[in-house]
């Protein structure tokens, strides 16, 4: 396995801004000669980028035999859309890489958790919009993900918002104007990507009508969703097992445990 470090830094962007590759070898007697690639956004808030959702769920999917990628995206005081086009960055890395890295085309995947989660649903939303192409400098075909992996994610600034959230990714910018605009239930169109999507009922961080206000705008396009609930969990379960338990000896919910065989089995009908 190759693992590189790469600057995806963009004007506004924190000093640790990078994404982390970990690109499996394809050896003698393996019959995959091409591999989807997962490319991850840790949670956090837009305050940090949580390590408990980014190198542990990384080694799950290479697991399971795909390539995959941790961005470690700017939070504050960088403010909207710097982490969006830091992602827009590494998505155009990987499109430039896949002969190199041996990426199946066609098959880069966005996962995001909690905050993360919030900026992987940006990409699937705002991926064919002029004013990212704009920013970036990147056509939008290049920055279109997949599908979108979803884990307890930040959608709606209204009622059921996680304000801290909004908080931290529009700093002054923060009004009713912009966030309308980073409500992305209100942001769904047709070309938005199909998804595999989990929360938990019991959620009170990121309460789980977030999930199902952008299920229902995906609905009224008829794009495909795979949504799991689970009745029992806190927020920010990661993989749910002891893997990333926390420091306080929190964040094991066997309960839960199931969304990655789920998901693997997602991955393997796209």
């Amino acid at each position: 396995m190759r693992t590189e470090e790469f600057s995806v830094k963009t004007e506004g962007s924190e000093k640790g801004a990078k994404l982390c590759t970990y690109i499996l070898d394809i050896g003698d007697g393996i019959g995959w000669k091409r591999r989807p690639l997962l490319l991850i956004c840790p949670g956090g808030g837009y305050e940090i980028t949580s390590d408990r959702e980014a190198e542990p769920l990384a080694m799950q999917f290479l697991a399971m035999g795909y390539h995959a990628a941790v961005l470690r995206y700017s939070c504050r005081p960088a403010v909207f859309p710097t982490a969006l086009t830091e992602l827009a960055n590494a998505m155009k890395m990987i499109k430039e890489n896949m002969e190199n890295w041996k990426i199946e085309p066609g098959k880069v995947f966005v996962l995001g958790c909690s905050a993360g989660g919030h900026l992987a649903a940006s990409l699937g939303t705002f991926w064919n919009k002029q004013w990212l192409q704009k920013i970036t400098g990147i056509s939008n075909e290049i920055l279109r993900p997949a599908g979108m992996i979803l884990c307890y994610p930040v959608i709606t600034s209204g009622e059921y918002a996680h304000r801290a959230s909004f908080e931290n990714l529009l700093g002054e910018q923060y009004g009713e104007e912009m966030l309308e605009k980073v409500s992305l239930e209100k942001q769904v169109t047709e070309d938005v990507p199909q998804t595999f999507l989990w929360h938990t009922y019991t959620d009170t961080a990121v309460p789980v009508e977030n999930s199902l206000l952008f299920i229902e705008a995906m609905r009224k396009y008829k794009i495909p969703v795979e949504f799991h609930m689970y009745p029992v969990g806190s927020h920010g379960l990661a993989t749910c097992g002891r893997q990333t338990v926390t420091t306080e000896n929190d964040g094991v919910q066997q309960e839960c445990e199931s969304w990655l065989p789920l998901v693997r089995t997602w991955l393997e009908h796209r």
